[in-house]
């Protein structure tokens, strides 16, 4: 009998017993990508405007990608990532996805999402869930909601500081609790900003529908442009592209000193309103940019869930003071700016009540 090749055959056995020891170890952990665990995992589940829709969406994810970079996740299982929904139809599956995926929060983004996450925080108590600009009452789920009448008066006050020929616009992209909030803070901050200067201020008002018909919004602007409308402030998330097409195509025909000028929605879209006028000279038409902190909130969150503090069950409002809603000075001239700046110390002094509902 070869003792030397029975001890070799043996120290064999062991090895592979022992790499079998710590692969199985290795798989008892949580799954894991980019040698990060799971438990600090955060996935977005869009709305059907995609992660690029120039909005919430995408600030949401620039939130996320930040966190990432704090903690040295990288995209992907384990780390963080997005799931883009075309319809509501998606909202479940892309959740169940995340889920499987092992991501251990998940964003919701948009009221739309509303009844998806709640269902699926009820299916999955262990997961995080982060409810973006609604309330839903669940131990794993923390809800984050936005002032965003006051920021929209602030919004008004500019469009009526600005306007040359007294005609403003708003377009809405479809009715809901939000919308109703952008509609009826830009109009009272239109109203206050028209009789402070002893001015009188048409308001032209009209909703696309949805929030991704560029054609309808652009034919909407392109009407309110023409009933001499020289500022529109929309809310209509990817549909508001259109209203950015119609005033480039307005404003390439023109001076610079005689632009028509658009208010954009929830991140900076100034980059949308840059254009050559007939003169072939360089500008911008976007007055400002209405901002919701969205991704800073989630940002945040994150942060916090990772710290083990995730705020559960808690109802986060944001607002003007603090900056959780605001809007950038963009194109503002002077005058506008400090008109603006006024009213917003107004607003935080509760000298100033802005509405939550358009009158009818």
């Amino acid at each position: 009998m070869n003792f030397k090749r029975i001890k070799r055959a043996a120290a064999s056995v062991l090895l592979l017993s022992a790499v079998g020891l710590v692969l199985a170890a290795c798989s008892g952990k949580k799954n894991s990508s980019n040698g990060k665990t799971t438990e600090h995992s955060i996935a977005l589940v869009t709305n059907n405007t995609g992660v690029d829709d120039h909005s919430f969406n995408q600030s949401a994810w620039e939130g996320l990608q930040k966190y990432g970079k704090k903690y040295g996740l990288k995209k992907g299982t384990g780390g963080y990532n997005y799931f883009e929904s075309s319809s509501a139809s998606d909202h479940v599956p892309n959740i169940e996805q995340a889920i499987n995926a092992k991501y251990q929060t998940i964003v919701g983004v948009g009221y739309e999402l509303t009844s998806a996450i709640k269902s699926e925080a009820k299916k999955h108590p262990k997961t995080n869930f982060i409810m973006i600009d609604n309330t839903i009452n669940a131990k794993n789920v923390v809800s984050a909601t936005f002032k965003s009448q006051d920021s929209s008066y602030l919004a008004g006050i500019a469009a009526a500081y600005t306007t040359k020929t007294n005609v403003v616009g708003f377009v809405g992209g479809a009715h809901s609790v939000i919308i109703d909030m952008f509609d009826a803070g830009f109009t009272q901050g239109v109203k206050d900003g028209a009789k402070a200067q002893g001015k009188k201020i048409k308001i032209l008002n009209q909703y696309v529908g949805n929030f991704t018909s560029t054609d309808k919004a652009k034919t909407i602007a392109q009407s309110m442009y023409a009933n001499k409308a020289d500022v529109i402030y929309h809310a209509a998330a990817t549909a508001g592209e259109g209203v950015f097409s119609e005033a480039k195509a307005i404003n390439q025909k023109r001076s610079a000193a005689n632009k028509v000028w658009v208010i954009g929605v929830d991140s900076d879209q100034s980059s949308l309103g840059a254009y050559t006028d007939k003169n072939g000279k360089k500008s911008n038409f976007t007055l400002t940019s209405v901002m919701k902190g969205i991704g800073k909130v989630c940002y945040d969150i994150a942060v916090k869930t990772h710290e083990g503090k995730f705020p559960g069950g808690k109802h986060l409002v944001y607002g003007v003071k603090g900056n959780g809603t605001y809007v950038l000075k963009g194109n503002m001239n002077a005058k506008s700016w400090k008109a603006v700046q006024k009213a917003k110390q107004a607003i935080i002094a509760g000298k100033v009540k802005v509405p939550t509902t358009p009158k009818s």
